[in-house]
């Protein structure tokens, strides 16, 4: 199984965002446009109607060598064969989800402090998603964490962790000077005419600044 890369473009669905169009459709606009993650994630729909496009979407993300990660719901996680769950601070606790899911499926925690962090990595996440770092509709109770946290984060935890909210191509060079593994997107994406396009850019500047990087490690 494809793991969480570093420098990872990581693309989520949002009802609210995406002008009308369904999430099969944006999703595979994403992976097409180069995202190598994808979240398929409602709060609202009826897991059957998630499953459904899950299912459509799993051969997507296998043509184009994506991860599937299916936001909180387990019944629609272990129905489409996804490769993830992603969890936040109110939904069902990590150690229940994993004993649910195995180890095969990849577990990802919402956090919001160093403090969520250090917890969810002392359960087992395989990766920790991280904000939201700038102010974001999509998280409109949450006050903005900073790129500051992510600094923290990166000093002290090995594990990959994603930075997400607020994050667009007038910042991302800013989050990604500050330490971030990889990048979550929302509005970026999928709330743009273009998703195609919209990922292909964010993709370029993350290619890019993996590629020098990895030439500085050498």
């Amino acid at each position: 199984m494809k793991r969480l890369e570093r420098g990872s473009l990581y693309v989520i669905t949002d009802p609210k965002a995406q002008k009308g169009r369904s999430h099969l459709h944006v999703l595979t606009e994403a992976v097409r446009g180069g995202a190598s993650i994808v979240q398929l994630r409602d709060k609202e729909a009826p897991d059957e109607v998630l499953i459904s496009v899950g299912k459509v979407l799993r051969k997507v993300c296998d043509r184009f060598k994506a991860l599937l990660i299916v936001n909180e719901r387990i019944h629609v996680a272990k129905a489409v064969s996804a490769d993830g769950l992603h969890i936040g601070q109110e939904d069902i606790s990590l150690p229940e989800a994993r004993k649910k899911l195995g180890r095969g499926t990849l577990l990802g925690v919402s956090t919001h402090s160093l403090a969520q962090a250090r917890a969810a990595v002392r359960e087992g996440a395989d990766y920790i998603g991280v904000g939201p770092i700038f102010k974001t509709p999509t998280k409109p109770d949450y006050l903005p964490v900073g790129i500051e946290l992510i600094r923290e984060i990166r000093k002290e935890m090995q594990v990959p962790f994603v930075a997400i909210g607020g994050i667009n191509l007038s910042n991302v060079k800013d989050v990604l000077t500050a330490g971030a593994y990889s990048i979550a997107v929302v509005r970026a994406v999928v709330g743009q005419e273009d998703v195609y396009e919209a990922t292909q850019k964010l993709k370029t500047v993350l290619d890019s600044w993996r590629q020098s990087s990895e030439r500085k490690d050498e």
